[in-house]
């Protein structure tokens, strides 16, 4: 199935809404496993989230990490609100900046110990937006990791996906998740992007059957 782009930005106030409220637990707590498990042996350093979204990763990076400073990025304004209510009632603002930013421009200056994005890739026009900015913004030894939605085979197979795991979901959040498929990408083409940006070093896994992993540290020089 060819590839079909949706909006770069899902922030509409009823779409943020809708995202922020609904149930990603399993897929969020999967990717924030990963990231916990990876830094074990490091007990504090800078992270950077890009894609944020309404901050739930964020927040269980910093209560699992309770010594890492996180900045968490996204161009939302909507979703930057939600971000800032949740992290507000966690008590936890102190320790994660949110920055309203548009990759490639905006982005913080410096690099990070750890650079992390969960569910951005299939928005964005241009994959190497992303994967160009993750390799600036990652230090020597960093620990990168993304993950995404992988696109299934037919539109009839992205049906099912949405009704298998977003069936009591409202109506616009089942349609973002389907368009969201329809624009994903396959582990193949992630590989080639990976290739291109100069992160062939990154692990590509399957988590999932409807997510692909890019994960592991940069070389040092």
């Amino acid at each position: 199935m060819q590839r079909i782009p949706e909006p770069e930005l899902m922030d509409e106030p009823a779409q943020a809404r809708a995202y922020a409220e609904a149930d990603f637990s399993e897929p969020n707590q999967l990717f924030a496993d990963a990231v916990i498990e990876a830094l074990a042996g490091r007990h504090r350093g800078t992270m950077i989230d890009l894609g944020c979204g309404p901050g739930d990763i964020c927040l269980r990076l910093a209560r699992a990490l309770p010594e890492w400073r996180i900045t968490a990025l996204d161009a939302g304004p909507n979703m930057l609100a939600l971000a800032r209510e949740a992290l507000t009632r966690a008590g936890l603002s102190g320790r994660i900046e949110l920055v309203q930013a548009r990759l490639p421009d905006g982005r913080p200056e410096g690099r990070f110990d750890a650079v992390v994005s969960n569910s951005l890739l299939h928005h964005l026009p241009d994959p190497m937006t992303l994967w160009l900015s993750v390799a600036e913004l990652a230090a020597p030894g960093a620990y990168v990791q993304v993950m995404d939605l992988q696109r299934p085979a037919s539109v009839e197979r992205a049906r099912r996906i949405v009704d298998e795991h977003a069936a009591d979901a409202p109506d616009i959040l089942r349609e973002d998740f389907y368009n969201s498929l329809l624009a994903a990408w396959t582990p193949a083409a992630v590989r080639e992007q990976l290739s291109a940006a100069g992160l062939a070093g990154l692990r590509l896994s399957c988590p999932s059957e409807r997510h692909w992993m890019a994960s592991g540290f940069i070389e040092r020089p």
